[in-house]
């Protein structure tokens, strides 16, 4: 047998030689083709979201933001949401519909905005005389609350959850006082919920209209009178300059705003995604409801100073009453039409009932004690 000589030793050795740089660079191009495809896999699910409010409206939108953010850098960029504000969309009040036929993905709104489609929506925004927010926090969360709202929601292909909770609202801007029930008789003011219902059962005239215009329509004299949010929103709003008596509240103690999922959409999530989803919800809307109370709090101790034009007022016991007894007799007709609302009604009547208790016990009682 012929042995190999020195020449053939080095191309056999060149030839390894090449084999081997062939198969380090064919190993190269199939790390770096899987990493392009992990980046194009993570970069490929976007979702769009579409607020109630408009572009760079604080509080609000600021719990959107805070959202998208910490879903985007908890799951590396694997999520993505874009946030379409009603300057673009033009429709402030249409959001449940887009993500109901799933034109957006998520939403961002207040639940009782949707009681001219669904009255049972209302209950997960707020309720008047009803829970204050850490009680209704609780029902939501451990009081059966969050399974009730999904009991609704289901019909319209949504996921809903809590979105923020402004705390206790005050009673609106009217542009005289309200001495009697007599004032209220034609009267026209925006306020949404429940709230809308027991003020028409007084007489007045109710309308919904979105934040965006709500300056506008006071300015115009299209309304007379409006209920926003609390001084946390409604000093910068500039609604003191046409309608000075600011009254205290009573219609909305707890109002949670809500983000909304189209379910197709959520479902079709992997599960890592759905739960970190889910939690950069929850926390985004207590996130809000400490800054809320925060801007609300700072707001109303420059307000004499700042805002002298501003009338505090609060309504008469008269009037009061007039609400509250208005408020029953609508809760009992509605319940006795619909097995659903009277479900629900039961459901927050009974948590309320055993929380009060407690709020009564710690935070009243603390209150009571320590007012300055």
């Amino acid at each position: 047998m012929k042995q190999p000589t020195h020449t053939t030793k080095r191309l056999a050795g060149l030839g390894v030689l090449v084999s081997l740089l062939a198969l380090a660079a064919c190993g190269e191009k199939q790390q770096a083709a899987t990493q392009e495809a992990a980046t194009v896999e993570k970069q490929a699910i976007v979702w769009k979201l579409a607020q109630t409010w408009g572009t760079g409206f604080p509080i609000f939108g600021d719990a959107v933001i805070n959202m998208a953010d910490m879903v985007k850098e908890m799951s590396d960029g694997e999520l993505e949401i874009r946030i379409d504000s009603a300057n673009k969309h033009k429709a402030a009040l249409g959001i449940l519909d887009m993500v109901k036929a799933g034109q957006y993905e998520m939403g961002h709104s207040a639940s009782y905005y949707w009681k001219g489609k669904d009255p049972n929506t209302m209950f997960f925004s707020t309720m008047p005389f009803g829970m204050i927010a850490p009680e209704q926090y609780a029902w939501f969360y451990y009081g059966g609350g969050m399974e009730l709202m999904q009991q609704v929601y289901d019909k319209h292909g949504v996921y809903s959850f809590p979105g923020g909770n402004t705390g206790n609202q005050m009673g609106g801007w009217f542009r005289k006082e309200i001495n009697t029930l007599d004032d209220f008789d034609g009267l026209k003011m925006r306020v949404p919920g429940f709230a809308g219902e027991i003020l028409a059962k007084l007489g007045v005239v109710v309308t919904n209209i979105a934040p965006g215009e709500l300056y506008t329509a006071l300015e115009r004299g299209t309304i007379d009178a409006l209920e926003w949010v609390g001084p946390s929103l409604d000093l910068n709003m500039g609604f003191q300059k046409i309608a000075p008596y600011y009254y205290t509240g009573w219609h909305e103690p707890a109002t949670e705003l809500q983000f909304m999922v189209n379910k197709e959409a959520f479902d079709a999530l992997p599960a890592h995604l759905q739960k970190i989803l889910t939690v950069a919800m929850q926390y985004a809307a207590y996130d809000m409801y400490a800054r809320s109370y925060h801007d609300s709090a700072v707001n109303w101790a420059s307000i004499e100073k700042e805002y002298p034009e501003v009338k505090i007022r609060t309504f008469s016991p008269e009037i009061i009453a007039a609400m509250k007894q208005a408020n029953q007799e609508l809760l009992t007709e509605s319940a006795a039409a619909d097995p659903v609302f009277k479900e629900i009604l039961e459901s927050q009547v009974a948590y309320m009932k055993m929380a009060r208790k407690w709020t009564e016990i710690s935070d009243y009682a603390y209150l009571k004690d320590n007012l300055e």
